[in-house]
């Protein structure tokens, strides 16, 4: 059956992905390099066939549909555990995934096969053939509130620095137990091999915001569908943190 979701263009979900993330149809014209007089006339074709008023209602609408079903995460193993009940439901070959670091220490880089990361947070997964890499850093760019839009802010600045090769920066916007366990030479280094072949972004849009609630004081699950110059199109899925006064990134994964 038809409804309303389904007969939304690819504009004008482009434009409702900009007001989930915190956009007005100014800065929206902005960022897409368009008039505000398109982009009010795309958000109000998508409020008339979603039957709403509002532009934000129908950006919470086109969220709710695109956003997978939430994960029970109660159950799940942790570490070293749900790394190998992954592995065994995913035995992908290393032209499909690649870990960039293992889950502590003792685990080395693992080419074949995928680690899962940990509810703590604290592992750094990156798929390996098209798929990309991503730095943590928010210096400077992210609001110093811990709000849903600002999450989305942080994760996309972040992925912003990584799309320039500013590794240092990147790995200093990251938490505390992802520095843990990673040094800066070893993000550069990996970082280098992984985001540069990809060649420059094309877009980028928000595909859901969720809150998960897991220990210590849970996160937000921001991801985002890339797609990139050499062809690759993923799923980037960055686990941000509310830490020192600012979102951090604390996990990483692209598929």
């Amino acid at each position: 059956m038809t409804t309303g979701l389904d007969t939304l263009t690819d504009k004008e979900k482009q434009t409702l992905r900009l007001i989930l993330r915190g956009h007005d149809a100014k800065s929206s014209a902005r960022e897409l390099g368009l008039s505000v007089h398109t982009v009010n006339e795309r958000l109000r074709d998508a409020r008339r066939k979603l039957g709403v008023t509002s532009s934000r209602e129908a950006a919470r609408r086109l969220l709710a549909e695109e956003q997978p079903a939430p994960e029970t995460l109660g159950d799940k193993a942790l570490g070293d555990a749900l790394a190998a009940a992954d592995a065994a439901q995913h035995p992908a070959s290393a032209s499909q995934r690649r870990a960039w670091f293992g889950l502590g220490s003792g685990h080395a880089l693992t080419l074949a096969g995928v680690l899962a990361m940990s509810l703590i947070l604290a592992a750094l997964l990156i798929p390996a053939s098209p798929l990309s890499v991503l730095p943590v850093s928010l210096a400077g760019s992210t609001a110093a509130e811990p709000t849903e839009a600002a999450a989305a802010r942080a994760a996309e600045d972040f992925l912003a620095l990584v799309d320039e090769s500013r590794w240092a920066e990147s790995y200093a916007a990251t938490g505390a137990q992802f520095r843990s366990l990673n040094t800066l030479e070893r993000w550069a280094e990996v970082s280098e091999q992984v985001r540069p072949p990809l060649g420059k972004l094309l877009t980028r849009d928000l595909v859901a915001n969720e809150y998960v609630p897991a220990p210590p004081e849970g996160y937000r699950l921001v991801k985002f569908r890339s797609t990139y110059a050499n062809g690759t199109a993923q799923t980037e899925s960055l686990s941000v943190a509310w830490e020192d006064g600012a979102w951090k990134v604390v996990g990483i994964v692209f598929d």
